[in-house]
């Protein structure tokens, strides 16, 4: 059984800010816990652009903080996102999340990520393989 709480992970490796002060990642489960899945407790700002393209893997992502606008860039469409708000990437479609208020999401990820993914310069997580 893990049990963390985001108390003790904050300001550690697993505590991640863009470099541009945008968004935070606290990476609560990583590829190492070894269960198949990563997950996160992500913030961005307001008033921020936020372009991602997660091309090796799918994202799960429920809002339970901030409202803001989610661009389908592959699809040309435009979603409101409040609390409650899910939206899953099973296409890996590029999209841009512009909030309108601090937002804070749940993120589910498969593959997981290791933790030391940065994104490129397309917003791509590279495909990084946890060691045994």
């Amino acid at each position: 059984m893990i049990v963390r709480t985001t108390e003790e992970i904050t300001g550690t490796e697993r505590d991640v800010t863009s470099e541009d002060g945008q968004w935070r990642s606290k990476r609560i489960v990583l590829a190492g816990d070894k269960v198949g899945f990563s997950f996160h407790e992500t913030t961005i700002e307001p008033g921020t652009v936020n372009a991602f393209h997660y091309a090796n893997h799918i994202e799960a992502v429920w809002l339970v903080e901030g409202t803001g606008k989610l661009y389908d860039l592959d699809n040309d469409k435009v979603y409101d996102l409040a609390p409650g708000s899910m939206y899953l990437l099973d296409g890996h479609e590029r999209h841009r999340v512009e909030p309108e208020t601090r937002m804070r999401m749940l993120c589910v990820f498969n593959p997981p990520v290791t933790g030391r993914e940065v994104h490129d310069e397309n917003g791509v997580y590279p495909l990084v393989v946890e060691s045994a």
